[in-house]
């Protein structure tokens, strides 16, 4: 080997070791939002292993490590919350690229009902693949109760609902997909213990809260709403807090939520599920065609 080959390949390996690898980084997007490897790399389209090889990859190029790692979930180091925002533009000025040659033809206008929950968690990423794929479709999105967003939809105020719900649907839809709903409380917490059992619980017009209220009363124990919120995450600080149990989908179960105890003998509370209902027109569909398996989970 000469040296102006020996210099060019050295040339070649330090440009390679300063450009963020596209692919890379919409895996490691993908692992921000989904929470885990496993739905990263069903968006992606690869397997789990050829994912980790990738962060892992990312990680010796930039030298520093950008994720926790534990059974459940991944947790963002303070580097990799650096990255996020970088790579997300990357990924967006790209597509936004692509969409500028291969756009879609679609146009015209949608409208969205969903409850606050979905409106925060899941609605986003599949408004900004909408975005993505269909730069021309006009959205306007509108957030109620679960009751309120099936009611919405009958009465022809929108063209797609997303909600949630325990019982059997109103109208038409699709199982997106379902979750056990649980008593949680804090680590440790002492909520559980009063009488009568403070509850945190969402707006009237939940699923969850006419779930819970009426297996409480038919299992005839004593109750009263200390805490009311219209997100799970109003929900969720009232338990960090110990100010009450609340039931909510068996995934919030973390390090410091935990499930309360069988001896307590609270009653079962069965599945939740995400349903979906649209009216058959091409940009609603269009939507629904976004909601991957990854997203569900969102």
């Amino acid at each position: 080997m000469n040296e102006k080959t020996s210099i060019m390949q050295a040339q070649e390996s330090h440009s390679a070791n300063r450009t963020l690898n596209l692919d890379a980084a919409r895996t490691f997007v993908a692992i921000c939002e989904t929470g885990n490897f496993r739905r990263a790399a069903a968006r992606v389209h690869r397997s789990p292993s050829a994912v980790s090889l990738q962060i892992g990859k990312l990680e010796e190029q930039l030298g520093v490590r950008l994720l926790h790692r534990d059974a459940r979930h991944v947790r963002l180091t303070h580097q990799g919350e650096r990255l996020l925002g970088f790579a997300r533009r990357l990924v967006g000025i790209s597509d936004e690229a692509m969409a500028a040659f291969h756009g879609s033809p679609l146009t015209g206008s949608l409208s969205v009902a969903a409850p606050h929950d979905l409106g925060a968690s899941l609605v986003p990423s599949v408004l900004r693949r909408l975005a993505e794929a269909h730069p021309r479709i006009r959205v306007d999105v509108r957030l109620d109760t679960s009751e309120a967003v099936q009611r919405l939809f009958m009465e022809g105020k929108a063209s797609l609902a997303l909600f949630n719900e325990v019982n059997a649907p109103q109208m038409p839809a699709r199982d997106l997909f379902s979750e056990e709903l649980v008593w949680l409380m804090r680590d440790g917490g002492r909520a559980v213990e009063q009488d009568p059992l403070p509850l945190a619980v969402a707006e009237i017009g939940c699923a969850w809260r006419d779930a819970v209220l009426g297996a409480l009363e038919k299992d005839g124990r004593s109750y009263r709403v200390a805490y009311s919120s219209d997100t799970s995450m109003g929900q969720v600080a009232s338990l960090r807090a110990d100010l009450a149990v609340a039931a909510l989908p068996r995934s919030l179960v973390d390090h410091e939520l935990v499930e309360v105890p069988r001896h307590w003998a609270l009653p079962a509370l069965g599945q939740t599920h995400i349903y979906l209902a649209d009216d058959g027109s091409d940009t609603a569909k269009a939507f629904a065609e976004l909601i991957t398996p990854d997203l569900r989970r969102a």
